[in-house]
């Protein structure tokens, strides 16, 4: 899409809070990183709706289209309708953008609820053409739970911080009602017609018994076929995926309720929300393994006694319920997995000479991903908040992008040269930061700085 003078001066203002809190180097790659998304992954359609691609992969994934949006998110509820006028006028063009991509989240939901990545239109462009799924307009149909809880909650947030209901028409009505229907006809996955399969020699790119994913019991969690690093779960229960979707569940309780005026949409939201967190904490609660009196999360179970104990970089993670769902989290649990996470003890969790931080199977050994590191800040405390930043910015190999992840002991060895949602996480930190130090992003701090 096209940047509109006023809209880069509203990211110019962003980025002049980091300079003036971390430096110049941290605001100018928070600059170029919000230019560069809306610039190069956006493009608003006749239809008035927005399809974000991630940055080198031309589909748009649920997820990364949710977070990507994240720190304009925060330029919007920043300004005030009173602010001075070229500024007041440059968060209503973001916010429309932002409502643009609601909409294309949901269209795209209400095509297949079960996909995950989709194409602009009925291209027939696939991630692998031997898939079972062969919809011209999906890129690839990897069921990730968080594809659906992910625009729901950004949808939320964008009624949240604009007072708009533009987005939330009878077609997103319709798409909360299916998302509820989902996610519960998933809590008992026999009763599924969802299949998965891949011709592939890697076992993460494909489903065991023929697509259905490895047996479950019906525990009151909901079933996900893939993690948010579209590897195939082991164990069909991902726990940060089920409290994030019990944490959207009740994001689309309240829109049912003020927007939609549904009542037996909200009371099923929430009905479905409890029987989630009820087997979270019956299933989804274990042992530390080397001290069995503390109690975390685990990654991932199957109700019947099978338990994946580690984490994984992309979110929702273990690391990241704090920001993804905090209002389903027990304190003292999350306290205690947090600890587990960011240690030996995860099996992805790696450190070198340049980084320590969370990694993931989806990528080489001993690569860390710079979406965990500024996860782990915005967790964080300040000071670790601080030292992160400064971290990803001496590992990003000189060219000013975070990439998707990189060698603890080498970051010029990388993934992914262009992956936006990377960058949308280092802006979120970089904005932490200079909140941290008192430059803050408030309507009131945005007001004054435009006017003077």
């Amino acid at each position: 899409m096209i940047v509109s003078e006023g809209v880069a001066g509203l990211l110019r203002t962003a980025a002049d809070a980091v300079r003036g809190s971390a430096g110049e180097r941290a605001g100018d790659v928070v600059e170029a990183a919000l230019r560069r998304t809306l610039e190069d992954t956006i493009t608003i359609d006749d239809d008035g709706t927005a399809f974000v691609i991630t940055g080198d992969i031309p589909a748009m994934w649920m997820r990364d289209s949710t977070t990507q949006m994240l720190p304009y998110l925060r330029l919007v509820a920043a300004v005030s309708p009173s602010a001075a006028a070229p500024l007041a006028a440059a968060a209503r063009e973001l916010a429309d953008v932002l409502v643009a991509v609601v909409r294309r989240q949901f269209a795209c939901i209400a095509h297949d609820p079960y996909a995950n990545a989709f194409n602009r239109g009925p291209t027939g462009a696939h991630h692998d053409d031997r898939d079972l799924c062969d919809d011209p307009s999906v890129w690839e149909q990897k069921y990730e739970v968080d594809s659906l809880a992910y625009p729901v909650q950004f949808a939320a947030a964008v009624h949240r911080a604009t007072g708009r209901t533009d987005h939330l028409g009878p077609q997103a009505h319709a798409v909360a009602r299916t998302v509820v229907d989902q996610l519960r006809l998933e809590t008992d996955h026999d009763r599924s017609a969802y299949r998965f399969v891949r011709d592939a020699p890697e076992p993460t790119e494909t489903l065991v018994r023929e697509g259905r994913g490895t047996p479950v019991a019906v525990t009151g969690m909901t079933w996900c076929g893939f993690r948010p690093s579209d590897d195939a779960c082991t164990y069909g229960y991902n726990v940060p995926e089920n409290l994030h979707a019990a944490s959207a569940l009740g994001d689309l309780a309240t829109l049912a309720a003020d927007v939609w005026a549904d009542r037996e949409l909200a009371a099923d939201a929430t009905a479905l929300r409890d029987d989630i967190l009820r087997g979270v904490t019956e299933h989804g609660v274990v042992p530390h393994p080397r001290d069995p009196g503390t109690q975390v999360y685990a990654y991932e179970v199957d109700g019947l006694g099978g338990v994946v104990l580690m984490d994984d970089a992309n979110t929702p993670s273990l690391l990241s319920l704090p920001l993804d769902a905090p209002d389903v989290l027990d304190p003292a649990i999350a306290t205690a997995t947090r600890a587990f996470v960011l240690g030996p003890d995860n099996p992805y969790w790696f450190s070198g000479s340049a980084a320590s931080g969370i990694g993931s199977p989806h990528t080489l050994p001993d690569r860390v991903w710079p979406i965990a590191l500024a996860v782990e800040g915005l967790t964080g405390t300040p000071s670790r908040r601080r030292e992160l930043l400064d971290v990803l910015l001496a590992t990003d190999a000189g060219t000013g992008r975070m990439h998707e992840s990189f060698d603890v002991d080498d970051p010029s060895a990388f993934s992914r040269p262009w992956f936006s949602w990377a960058d949308a996480m280092f802006c979120e930190l970089a904005f932490a930061v200079a909140e941290d130090a008192g430059t803050s992003l408030t309507r009131a701090t945005c007001v004054a700085r435009a006017t003077t």
